[in-house]
């Protein structure tokens, strides 16, 4: 009765994740209305759309799929780097770390797998950014161009002059709503020097303003009413939500080590026709049938369970990619196809333990508990393996970067749905009188009764 219970609570959990990866994969947008409250609201998901229409809030959710460079094309941008002010010596480690920035700004914001390459051109060093799905220049140059180099300025003899506190001292900055106004702003703190710093300052400006500059230009300048213990501080300048959150990436990224002017800007399209993606999309679903045939045929009853286990793989990983906004490239579906023979692997391991505990002699029920469990050794084994080396392609960037992401996800979901997808599934029917009948599994001796 116990082991029942788990069955069906499995069973529970396994319905409430189908129903909710179903509805995020969704392909047509889902539209909610409540009534209005009395708060301002304010898109917080690139996937929700808010809209007030008299005393109702309409929100239309619209989970979409992001797209690499070589499927929709994007934005490129080139920058020449100003690096007169730093030694020769260090100026390749410097383009090293302008590149790093650039791309921890631009992962940040949600647009993964940017291409940023360095060069050098005679005396010039370039950096060149390729951003999948920005059509809109102005946006990438928005969120990259900024040196966002940050500064705090005491009041003095009618002037703004330095304090010593500056970006170097922060230790995070995060997106906060105003308790009163309900408006966005960036919510600093700073690490022990800087509040130590931030303390002393406002400690001898009291009654005085202190200015925040970005980039020598002043965001705010609020008055201090009291010495601030804690080293906890805002930044408020009527910023939109986007602008808020575009400002705090810029910030726990870094400031730019040069600064850096576009010499270059264009829309690109995509690198690979619409015709060879859908080549490669019917190579895919022809495979995965392929795999189904096979696994049926080979498999007989079992095999059906894993095709169910396969429908349920594709759902999950589909909603993973839409929620975690996941950008698929060419290199990505190549390791969704990989990560799906992976899946299959894992259930090869499962089945054949299966049928040889069926050929010693065991009941399908005790066969199938101790397929699973005792196949578990070399699943486990055979997939962290395969998630070593994803981590070592990740570190090479680019589209490679994408692959093993893509890969890890796939690797991990494969064995959510193969131990409770699929397990559960078997386990319902493991009593069952059919299961005593050994051609259903393609064993060769007839299971005891």
């Amino acid at each position: 009765m116990r082991r029942k219970k788990k069955i069906w609570l499995r069973l529970a959990f396994l319905i409430i994740l189908v129903i909710v990866a179903g509805i995020i994969s969704w392909p047509y947008e889902i539209k909610v209305k409540i009534p209005k409250p009395n708060i301002s609201f304010e898109k917080k998901a690139p996937f929700v759309k808010v809209e007030t229409k008299g005393d109702l809030v309409n929100f239309t959710i619209n989970y979409k799929i992001k797209e690499g460079l070589d499927l929709q094309g994007g934005s490129s941008i080139v920058y020449v780097a100003d690096l007169s002010k730093i030694p020769e010596k260090d100026k390749t480690s410097a383009m090293d770390s302008l590149k790093k920035v650039i791309e921890n700004r631009v992962n940040a914001f949600g647009l993964t797998e940017p291409i940023v390459r360095t060069s050098k051109s005679g005396n010039e060093y370039r950096v060149s950014v390729e951003l999948a799905g920005i059509k809109n220049t102005d946006e990438a140059l928005d969120l990259i161009g900024k040196t966002a180099q940050l500064e705090f300025k005491e009041y003095k003899n009618s002037e703004f002059v330095g304090t010593g506190l500056n970006g170097k001292d922060l230790k995070k900055a995060d997106v906060t709503f105003d308790p009163n106004t309900n408006e966005p702003q960036v919510s600093i703190q700073f690490n022990a020097d800087g509040a130590k710093k931030f303390e002393e300052i406002t400690g001898r400006n009291v009654g005085q303003p202190i200015a925040i500059y970005l980039d020598d230009k002043i965001v705010s300048a609020p008055k201090v009413n009291e010495k601030i213990v804690g080293g906890n501080a805002q930044i408020t300048g009527k910023f939109t939500f986007n602008e808020a959150k575009t400002l705090s990436i810029q910030l726990n990224a870094g400031a730019l080590p040069a600064s850096i002017k576009v010499i270059e800007q264009r829309t690109v399209g995509a690198s690979l026709g619409q015709e060879s993606i859908n080549k490669s999309l019917i190579a895919a679903v022809l495979g995965i049938i392929a795999v189904s045939i096979y696994m049926i045929i080979y498999y007989r009853f079992l095999g059906i369970f894993s095709t169910i286990g396969l429908g349920l793989y594709l759902l999950f990983m589909l909603a993973i990619f839409k929620v975690f906004g996941v950008t698929l490239t060419m290199a990505g579906v190549a390791g969704l196809i990989l990560s799906i023979g992976m899946s299959m692997e894992t259930d090869v391991l499962v089945f054949e333990r299966i049928r040889e505990e069926l050929r010693n002699g065991h009941a399908f029920i005790a066969a199938s508990k101790l397929g699973f469990k005792r196949a578990w050794p070399s699943v486990r084994d055979s997939n962290a393996v395969s998630l070593i080396i994803c981590a070592i392609l990740y570190t090479a960037g680019g589209m490679i970067r994408g692959f093993a992401i893509t890969l890890a996800i796939g690797i991990v979901v494969g064995l959510v749905t193969t131990y409770l997808g699929t397990q559960t599934l078997i386990d319902l029917i493991s009593k069952r009188k059919f299961t005593k009948r050994n051609w259903l599994f393609r064993v060769e001796k007839e299971v005891q009764k």
